[in-house]
C-alpha cells in the first residue's frame, strides 16, 4: 500500500510543482498561454477521416492525437468507438474485437501489415488488450478487402500502425505518468509511458532518415465478483436449479511494451522501413469459489439437501507478442516495386500452478437459494466456517503455447494510360508459413487419506487465508495457495501424472499459404474502379494424440485446398465532399485451432474430439454506401452490407450417427450449410466551430449498426432418434451496436463523455433440441468520461473515469430470468500527467 499511495503522491506532487513553476515566472506563463493548444479530439478525428476518404477500401480509422496516444487505455477499447465494431470484455477490459456482428475468430489482426498470430491455444483471435495504446499511431478496421490484401477475414481486418518519425516534424518526445484507482478492490495502480522520434540527414539527403521509439509499462491491481450457474437449470421441472457457484477474482495485471522503428527515404523514388514491436502481458490471478450443489433441483426459495464445496484457482500467465517487419518501395519510371518480409511470434506461458484445489464441505439440510438472475445462498452458518471443509483434490497444470507466422510479399505495379484515363496494373504474390504448438502437462492429487495426511492437515482451517471481500454478499474464508503448494510439495509428481489430459491436449499444427493476385485500377472522370482476382492455396497439417479407454494412439491429418477470390470495387465522386462506394468481394477464414484439434477422448460410450477435416468458412460480401464530409472533423455516412457465408462452424453432438451410432454422447464440430448476415451502418461526426463561443468547442460523434443474421444447424436428437434442424443467430452477433460521444475543447481544455452500447447476443449453443439452454450475453452500456487540461504548451494533466454506470456482465440461460453468469467490476478512475514536445 505504501508504494501505491506513493505513486499518487508522486503524480500530485509533479502537478503541484508544474503549477508552482509557472507562477514563479508570470511573464513566461502569459507568453506560453498564448501558444498552448490541446491537439486532441477534433484533430485526431480529422486525420482519421482524411485517411478513410482516400482509401480504396471501406474502412474506419482511429488516429492517435498530437501526443501519440490513443483516446483509450488499450487497442481494443479504442477500436470499439468505430461503426460496426463491438468488443468482448474480460474482467471489465475490452479484449477481443467483433466486426459487423462476426466473432473475433472470424477477423484478423495485423501489425504494420503483417499478421499477428494468437497466443491462446485454441483461438485465432488476438486479444488486443495485449497491446498498450502508447505504441500505436493509428488503427484501421478494413471492411472490404482488395485483391492485394490477405483474404483471411469475414468481418474485417484490424490493422495496427506503430509510430514513425515521419509522423512528426523534427524532434518529438513525450512522457506520461498515471495513477488509476479501481473502486471494486480499492487498489491504486501505476502506469508510465514515453515515446521519442527524430529525423536525421544521411548522405546528400535532408531529414531523410527517421528513428522512433516508444515504451510503456503498467501494473494494474483489480478484481471482480461473480456468481454463475453455468446454465444448470432444469426447465422440465419448472425452472429449478441444480447448482451455482460464487467466485471472487483478485488480479494483478502487468503490461510492458516497446517499439523501435526506422524509416529511410534516400530520394523521391524509394523508401525503406523496419518496424519492431514487443508486448508482454502478465496476469497473476487468484480465484476463490464457493459452490452449492442441490440433491434435487430447487426453485427459488425452496429448501432441500445441499452439498457445499470451496475451491481455489491460482495461476500466473504471460502472453508475449513480437513483430518484425522490413519492407520498402522503389519506383522505376512507370513501374513501382514494393516488398515486405514479416515475422511474428505469439506465446502464452502458464508455469506450474493450481488449476483447481477443491474442498468438500459436506451436506447441509434446509438450504437453497433466492434471486434467479443473481443467485444467493440460503444456508446455515456452518457454510462459512472454514473448519467444516476438507481438501478433496488438487489439479496441477502447466501449459505453453507458441504461434509463429513468417511471410514474404512482393508487389509490382505499372501506371499506364487507357484511352486517356489513368490506370494501374498491379500483381504480386505472398508466401506465409504458420506453426502453432501446444503443450499441456497435468497432474491430479487426490485420495489424501491413503497418502497418510491427517484430517487436521487437510482442514481448510489450517489452509485458510483471511476472509474474501465479496461485493455480492457474504462469502466466507479464502484459501491459501502457498499452503496448498506446501502440502503437496513433498509428493512425487510422477505418481499423479494425468496422461490422458496431458497428451490429448498437445498438438502441432502447420498452415502454409501461397497466394497470388492480379488487379487493375482505372479512373474514369469521377469514377474509380478496382477489379481483380486473388488465389490462395493452403496446405494444412495437424498432429496430436487420441485416447480410447485409456489407450493412446497418434493422429495425423494432412489436407490441401484452393480458393479463387474475385473482387470488384467502385467509388463515385458525387461532388467534392460526397462520394458513393460499392464493393463485391469474396473472403475465406480457416476454423479455429480448437475446432481443428486432432486429439480425442473416447470413454466407453462418450466421446469428445476436434475435427481437422472441417472446411474453411467462405463468404461472398456486398457493400454499398455513401459518405459526405463536412469541414473540420465532420462527416455523415450510411452503408448497407450483406454476407453469404458458407461452411460456418458450430458445435454439435453426432452420437447416434455413422461411426458414433452406439454412443450416448459424441461432441465435436461440424460445418453448417450457409448463414446470412446483413445490416445498416450509420455514422455522424461534427465539430461545431462556426457557432459562437463557447459552443464553437462542441464536438458530437455518433454511430450505430443494425444487423440481422440467420443460420441453419442440424444434429441427431437421441431422444427421438431422428435428425433435427433449427435456425439460429450467428454466435457473437448483436442486432444493435452503437456509440455516442459528446466532446468540448478549446486551446487548453478537452472534455469527452462517451457511451458504448451492445445488444444481447448468442454466446453458446446447447444441443439441437434444447434451445432453452442456449447461453446469451445480455446487452451492455458502458459510459466513460475523460478530461485534459494544458497547464503549459508542453504539460498536460488528465482525468479519466471508466464504467461510470458500474455496468455488469450477465449471461443468461435461454431467457433473461435465468442466470448462467453474472459479474461486477466497478468503475475505474485515473489521474495522469503528460509532457510533450513537438
Amino acid at each position: 500500500m505504501y508504494k501505491r499511495s506513493g505513486l499518487v503522491s508522486f503524480t500530485l506532487t509533479a502537478l503541484a510543482l508544474a503549477v508552482a513553476s509557472e507562477r514563479l515566472n508570470a511573464a513566461d506563463a502569459v507568453a506560453n498561454t498564448e501558444h498552448v493548444e490541446v491537439v486532441g479530439q477534433a484533430a485526431s478525428i480529422d486525420q482519421a477521416l482524411k485517411e478513410q476518404r482516400v482509401s480504396d477500401s471501406i474502412k474506419s480509422v482511429v488516429h492517435a492525437d498530437g501526443v501519440a496516444q490513443l483516446p483509450d487505455d488499450n487497442v481494443a477499447e479504442a477500436v470499439q468507438r468505430l461503426p460496426g465494431i463491438s468488443v468482448e470484455r474480460d474482467q471489465g477490459e475490452g479484449r477481443f474485437v467483433s466486426v459487423r456482428g462476426l466473432g473475433p475468430d472470424l477477423n484478423s489482426v495485423t501489425i504494420n501489415g503483417t499478421l499477428v498470430p494468437s497466443p491462446e491455444s485454441e483461438r485465432r483471435a488476438v486479444a488486443l488488450d495485449v497491446l498498450p495504446s502508447e505504441l500505436v499511431q493509428s488503427l484501421s478496421v478494413i471492411k472490404t478487402l482488395t485483391p492485394d490484401m490477405d483474404a483471411n477475414s469475414l468481418g474485417g481486418t484490424v490493422d495496427v500502425q506503430s509510430l514513425s518519425a515521419f509522423d512528426h516534424k523534427g524532434l518529438f518526445y513525450t512522457g506520461s505518468t498515471e495513477a488509476s484507482y479501481d473502486k471494486n478492490t480499492r487498489q491504486t495502480s501505476p502506469k508510465f509511458s514515453g515515446a521519442v522520434s527524430n529525423r536525421f540527414s544521411l548522405g546528400e539527403g535532408i531529414d531523410n532518415f527517421g528513428v522512433a521509439a516508444a515504451l510503456s509499462w503498467q501494473k494494474r491491481d483489480f478484481g471482480s465478483d461473480n456468481v454463475e450457474t453455468g446454465g444448470a437449470w432444469d426447465f422440465e421441472q419448472g425452472a429449478r436449479l441444480n447448482e451455482f457457484e460464487m467466485r471472487d477474482y483478485d488480479i494483478s495485471r502487468e503490461r510492458a511494451g516497446g517499439g523501435l522503428n526506422f524509416d529511410y527515404k534516400p530520394d523521391d523514388l524509394s523508401s525503406y522501413y523496419l518496424r519492431t514491436l514487443y508486448s508482454r502481458y502478465k496476469d497473476s490471478e487468484t480465484r476463490n469459489a464457493a459452490s452449492l450443489e442441490f440433491a434435487d433441483p430447487l426453485a427459488a426459495g425452496e429448501l432441500g439437501d445441499t452439498e457445499a464445496k470451496r475451491a481455489l484457482k491460482q495461476r500466473e500467465e504471460t502472453q508475449e507478442i513480437q513483430s518484425y517487419v522490413f519492407g520498402g518501395e522503389r519506383m522505376f519510371g512507370l513501374w513501382t516495386l514494393s516488398g515486405q518480409a514479416g515475422y511474428s511470434r505469439s506465446s502464452e506461458d502458464s508455469p506450474a500452478h493450481i488449476a483447481g484445489a477443491t474442498f468438500d464441505g459436506g451436506d447441509f439440510a434446509d438450504s437453497g437459494f433466492y434471486d434467479k438472475d443473481k443467485p444467493r445462498p440460503i444456508i446455515g452458518a456452518g457454510f462459512y466456517d472454514a473448519n467444516n471443509y476438507t481438501l478433496d483434490k488438487v489439479d496441477w497444470e502447466k501449459q505453453n503455447t507458441k504461434d509463429t507466422e513468417k511471410n514474404l510479399r512482393l508487389d509490382l505495379a505499372r501506371d499506364y494510360d487507357l484511352n486517356g484515363y489513368a490506370a494501374q496494373l498491379k500483381f504480386g504474390g505472398k508466401v506465409s508459413r504458420r506453426n502453432k504448438d501446444n503443450d499441456l502437462e497435468a497432474w491430479v492429487y487426490e485420495d489424501f487419506d491413503d497418502l497418510g495426511f491427517t484430517d487436521e492437515q487437510l482442514n481448510l482451517g489450517q489452509l485458510q487465508k483471511g476472509r474474501v471481500d465479496y461485493r455480492l454478499g457474504r462469502f466466507g474464508p479464502g484459501i491459501s495457495g502457498s499452503g496448498i503448494r506446501q502440502l503437496i510439495g513433498g509428493l512425487n509428481p510422477a505418481d499423479f501424472y494425468d496422461a490422458t489430459e496431458s497428451r490429448v491436449n498437445d498438438f502441432s499444427m502447420r498452415e502454409d499459404i501461397n497466394a497470388g493476385y492480379l488487379m487493375n485500377t482505372l479512373d474514369i472522370d469521377d469514377w474509380r474502379f478496382i477489379a481483380g482476382l486473388r488465389y490462395e492455396g493452403t496446405e494444412f497439417e495437424a498432429k496430436g494424440t487420441g485416447a480410447t479407454d485409456g489407450q493412446f494412439s497418434d493422429t495425423e491429418t494432412k489436407r490441401r485446398y484452393h480458393h479463387w477470390l474475385p473482387g470488384l470495387h467502385a467509388r463515385y465522386q458525387l461532388d467534392k465532399n460526397t462520394q458513393v462506394r460499392a464493393a463485391w468481394t469474396k473472403s475465406v477464414v480457416r476454423p479455429t485451432f480448437g475446432q481443428l484439434a486432432p486429439g480425442f477422448v473416447i470413454d466407453d460410450d462418450e466421446a469428445t474430439f476436434g475435427n481437422p477435416d472441417l472446411k474453411p468458412l467462405e463468404s461472398s460480401n456486398l457493400d454499398l454506401g455513401i459518405e459526405h464530409y463536412m469541414g473540420h472533423a465532420g462527416t455523415v455516412s450510411a452503408f448497407v452490407f450483406y454476407k453469404d457465408i458458407q461452411n460456418f462452424v458450430y458445435n454439435t453432438d453426432v452420437a447416434g450417427t455413422g461411426a458414433w451410432a452406439d454412443f450416448a454422447e459424441a461432441h465435436t464440430f461440424a460445418n453448417g450449410d450457409s448463414a446470412k448476415l446483413y445490416g445498416l451502418e450509420l455514422a455522424y461526426s461534427q465539430k461545431f466551430d462556426w457557432l459562437p463561443a463557447p459552443w464553437n468547442g462542441l464536438l458530437v460523434g455518433a454511430n450505430t449498426t443494425f444487423s440481422r443474421s440467420s443460420a441453419d444447424i442440424e444434429g441427431f436428437d437421441a431422444a427421438s432418434g431422428v435428425n433435427r434442424k433449427r435456425n439460429i443467430n450467428l454466435p457473437n452477433q448483436s442486432d444493435t451496436v452503437g456509440n455516442l460521444m459528446l466532446g468540448w475543447e478549446d486551446d487548453t481544455l478537452s472534455l469527452r463523455l462517451s457511451a458504448n452500447y451492445k445488444s444481447a447476443y448468442l454466446y453458446e449453443l446447447a444441443s439441437i433440441n434444447d434451445k432453452a439452454h442456449d447461453l446469451h450475453v445480455d446487452s451492455q452500456t458502458f459510459v466513460d468520461f475523460s478530461a485534459r487540461y494544458a497547464l503549459t504548451k508542453d504539460l498536460q494533466v488528465s482525468f479519466e473515469a471508466q464504467n461510470l454506470t458500474d455496468e455488469s456482465y450477465f449471461v443468461y440461460t435461454g431467457h433473461r430470468s435465468y442466470n448462467a453468469q453474472y459479474e461486477e467490476y466497478g468503475p475505474t478512475y485515473k489521474l495522469g500527467l503528460t509532457f510533450t514536445h513537438f
